[in-house]
Formats: structure tokens, sequence, C-alpha cells
């Protein structure tokens, strides 16, 4: 018999309005009997089609229910960041609000992580119903890349159902569209036991997916940062201060060769400013110069850097 625990569950949306209420349904038949207590707060993320008002109706009806309501759209990962400052439970799960995730699987989750001694659980939706081309295909390829960036051994980074310790989600800052890579923000930070449990995917009931071409490039262009972030974003120098000492160095080099040359090897020779090797030179050393200061702001920024909310919360019930 599995233990019981405490649970909160984080469900950003965005235009969900007619999957909000079979989705609190289906989570009272999966939790009930399974939790100590748990708290379901949505994230209205600049709805239009009166999600917001379905949830304050609920949240009316349930005391469990909250609810957090963005100015504007701001993005999943905004979303996600208010939710986990929200959560007050010893377990923080997230899921998506079409339905397509099953709250049924969080308990099996919870059970995993707690006997395996997790710091979080991601779901593996091995089996599909999206489109092959536009979004099984990207998602792959998406999931091999950071597989071999992060080298954390997941199927799906982006799986919307997952389970962490609250301590973990206190810890991590979700920003840009780095929800996509949760797991790899929590590695960073020390959480290295990372799970993984097959999930079933469902059909989509109402509405329609947010996934498009933006999406696609933008998640490339999170990876390579996260890398970079990952690689040099605790010392910045350590990158620009290198490839500006080489090209400084080679710029240097190049100029005293020239300056020899023309002073005791080749004195009736063309100006120095005639040749080539002039110009190649005095770039490198330019560039060497703008990559060492380049270093310098960003050791600073790092110094000074300051946790900010990047989204407005309307109101919240």
């Amino acid at each position: 018999m599995q233990n019981r625990f405490e649970l909160s569950i984080i469900i950003p949306l965005l235009n969900e309005n007619d999957s909000l209420v079979p989705l609190y349904e289906w989570i009272v038949k999966a939790m009930n009997g399974k939790t100590t207590s748990y708290e379901v707060i949505f994230i209205d993320d600049g709805s239009t089609d009166g999600s917001w008002e379905t949830i304050t109706s609920l949240a009316k009806d349930y005391p469990e229910i909250s609810g957090i309501r963005f100015s504007q759209n701001y993005g999943k990962s905004q979303a996600l960041h208010a939710g986990f400052e929200a959560a007050k439970k010893e377990f923080v799960a997230t899921l998506d609000a079409d339905l397509q995730d099953s709250p049924e699987e969080l308990p099996e989750m919870i059970h995993t992580l707690q006997s395996q001694g997790l710091d979080l659980i991601s779901g593996w939706k091995k089996k599909r119903f999206d489109s092959v081309l536009f979004k099984n295909l990207p998602s792959k390829l998406f999931n091999w890349a950071a597989r071999k960036v992060s080298g954390i051994p997941l199927h799906d980074f982006n799986c919307g159902i997952k389970v962490y310790r609250r301590e973990v989600i206190k810890t991590i800052d979700v920003n840009g569209e780095m929800h996509r890579y949760l797991p790899v923000l929590a590695s960073q930070q020390g959480f290295h036991k990372i799970g993984e449990q097959i999930v079933q995917h469902q059909a989509r009931q109402f509405g329609q997916t947010k996934f498009g071409a933006d999406r696609f490039f933008k998640g490339f262009l999170d990876l390579i940062t996260l890398w970079f972030v990952n690689r040099f974003g605790k010392r910045p120098m350590h990158f620009f201060g290198l490839w500006g000492s080489i090209m400084l160095l080679i710029g240097f080099s190049f100029t005293l060769y020239l300056g020899l040359d023309k002073l005791f090897f080749d004195i009736n020779a063309r100006l120095i400013t005639q040749r080539p090797e002039f110009y190649i030179a005095l770039t490198l050393m330019l560039l060497g110069s703008q990559f060492f200061i380049a270093g310098f702001l960003g050791e600073l920024v790092m110094r000074n850097a300051r946790q900010t909310k990047r989204y407005h919360v309307k109101e919240t019930v």
C-alpha cells in the first residue's frame, strides 16, 4: 500500500475554458484516497475565452483551488514561475490543461520518486497522438539534442506532466522558453537524481495546439543558450577572456612582425598601412579588446544580478 502524500498541482493555461471543469473532476477522482491534502493552482496566462471566469467559479466552490491571472500572455515559463512560487505542499506536480496529461499517473509517479529517492520524475509520452510531421518529429529532434547537450538520459524533456520535491522548484529559476528544459535547470542546481516514467498520452479534446514554427526555433535557441550558460554563465570571463587573449596575442604578433620587418629587414618595403597583415592585426586586437570588455561586463552583471519577476499578476483567487 502506497503512503499518502501532500501535493500541489500547477496547471498553466491559455484559452482552455472547455477543459477546466473536466480536468478538475479528473483530478478529484485521481486524488481520492491517495493524498492527505492537495491544492490545484491554475495560472491563466492571458486567456480571452472565459477561462478566468471558470477558475473563479471553481475556486468559490472548492477551497483547494486557487488561481493566478496574468494581465497578458507572458508564456508558459512565467506561468510556471508564478505557480512554483505559490506552491506550498511537499510534492509539486505540473499538468497541462488540455486533458492530454492524465492526473491518474501522479500517485504512481510520486511513489516512484519516493521509493527511488529521486529529486524529480518526468513523464515520457512514448506513444503520441499528435501530428507526426509538425510535432512528433520536431519533439524527437529537440529531445535528442537536449540529451546530447545536458547528458541527462530523458526521452521527453518537454512532457507537461512532472513531479518535483518542493525544494527543487523553490530553487530553479524558469525564464524565456526554458520550461522545455526544467530537468536541465534542476540538474544545474545540484538536483541530479532525475527519473522518467512512461505515461499515457491522451488525444486533444478541445481547442488547438499552441505548438508552432516559432516555438520550434525558440526551442533550439534556448537550448544553445542553456549550453552556453551552463558552461560559462558563472564565470563569463573564462570564455570571453580566453578568446580575447588569443585574438590579442595573434594581433600583437602580427604587429610586432610588421614593425621588425620594416625597421630591420626590409627598410625600403611599402608602408605598413599598405600591407593586408596590418588590417588583420588591427581587427584581431579590436575584437580581442571587445571580448575582454564583454567578459568584464558579464562578471559585473553576474555579481549584481537580482532575481526579478518578468510578469504582472492582474488578480488572484
